[in-house]
């Protein structure tokens, strides 16, 4: 397995692990059987850090696609190298970083880490297309 498709996998499961922080924040609010029927006002009623927990998940899940589509393309078109693997790698623990700086409540520094986890996209693009 290369380094780019290894990392997007960790990314991946990276998805899967966050959503824990979000589903635990409501089985401490409301319970087990409420947090389980899946009704939309139950977010509304989450205290600060399961709100900061699902909008983490959220906004993984909405950069997982195009970095899963760079790097497969990079991959799959032969464009995969040291520097898409290096990129891969940045974006993974920058998402690592923008997920535990979202849960703590800082917001600058996780606007930080976002724009690092973008600027490895533009990295491994650039790397597809030229």
């Amino acid at each position: 397995m290369t380094t780019d498709l290894f990392y997007l996998t960790l990314t991946a499961g990276l998805g899967v692990i966050l959503w824990i922080p979000h589903v635990v924040g409501a089985i401490r609010k409301f319970g087990f059987p409420k947090a389980a029927d899946f009704r939309e006002t139950r977010d509304r009623g989450l205290d600060a850090f399961g709100r900061r927990a699902q909008r983490a998940h959220a906004n993984l899940v909405e950069n997982l696609a195009p970095f899963a589509i760079l790097v497969i393309v990079a991959h799959v078109g032969g464009a995969a190298n040291e520097t898409t693997a290096a990129a891969a790698m940045v974006f993974f623990w920058a998402r690592v970083a923008h997920a535990l700086i979202f849960y703590a409540g800082i917001p600058y520094l996780r606007t930080v880490a976002f724009v690092v986890g973008i600027a490895a996209e533009v990295a491994i693009f650039v790397e597809i297309v030229t």
